[in-house]
């Protein structure tokens, strides 16, 4: 790849990149041959999942919201009072109910903790980019079959930032659970990306993603996001579906909030 691509400021070794697989079209319909890709793969990249205009229209109406925010406070308090408990972020998030039914073959449950990402050009260095994690370190409390919904709100290319996924790193991760060695503390693993692919052996996969595209990834997947070293802003949300029939984490029953300890 010709682009330099970076994580919290750390440089991705060409050597250790590679490519996200897209589902095909002929498997699209086929819910044991998805199951069975999630498991081998540990996720599933769907293009076009959403209409596009729909996706689009979400995003004007996420800056013109947030466009009149003169500092980091107003723009705290709109999207936290505003965007977040909004009917529109609601009634988006809820287009993947239908999908999720299906797939789960039953009642499809949508954690109420429901996050957006924003990242602005030029921003780098530790903190910026999601770091190195996998979603089970954040929900001790229910089930370990979550699945996330990853959306880009938008185009969003490999050089606007979005997520990457470490090959086949669900495997290890399970295989390490239940010996009982990763039970730790709700934190990210690492914001250096390129010396866990090495620990790992392992490639992280990026993609060019377009408005409607969605990744489901399982609980034990290790992903994180690039920095955003584009001339255009980044905006994504991350969703949960599970069984409704299965334990669930209580924490995740309140809408998001950046102070909420999660």
């Amino acid at each position: 790849m010709s682009d330099v691509l970076t994580s919290n400021g750390y440089v991705l070794d060409d050597r250790r990149l590679g490519e996200l697989e897209v589902v095909p079209e002929w498997e699209r319909e086929d819910r044991g041959l998805l199951r069975e890709r999630l498991e081998r793969d540990g996720y599933l990249f769907l293009k076009g999942l959403l209409k596009p205009d729909v996706v689009w229209a979400f995003r004007e109406y996420y800056f013109g919201v947030t466009g009149a925010a003169s500092d980091r406070a107003s723009y705290r308090k709109v999207l936290f009072e505003q965007i977040v408990p909004g009917e529109e972020y609601a009634a988006f998030c809820a287009q993947l109910k239908g999908w999720f039914e299906w797939f789960l073959g039953g009642e499809p449950f949508l954690h109420k903790r429901k996050i957006i990402r924003q990242t602005a050009p030029g921003e780098n260095g530790i903190g910026t980019a999601t770091q190195a994690h996998y979603d089970l370190l954040y929900l001790r409390g229910g089930s370990d079959q979550v699945l996330s919904a990853w959306i880009p709100l938008g185009d969003c290319p490999v050089s606007r930032g979005g997520l990457t996924y470490l090959e086949g790193s669900h495997h290890r991760v399970l295989e390490e659970e239940v010996a009982g060695r990763l039970k730790r503390p709700a934190a990210s693993i690492t914001a250096d990306l390129p010396s866990l692919a090495e620990e790992y052996d392992a490639n992280w996969l990026v993609a060019d993603y377009a408005a409607g595209d969605v990744v489901i990834h399982t609980a034990h997947t290790v992903h994180a996001a690039l920095d955003n070293v584009s001339d255009q802003m980044r905006l994504s949300t991350d969703i949960r579906y599970q069984r409704a029939a299965d334990a669930i984490d209580a924490r995740w029953q309140n809408h998001w909030h950046d102070q909420d300890g999660l």
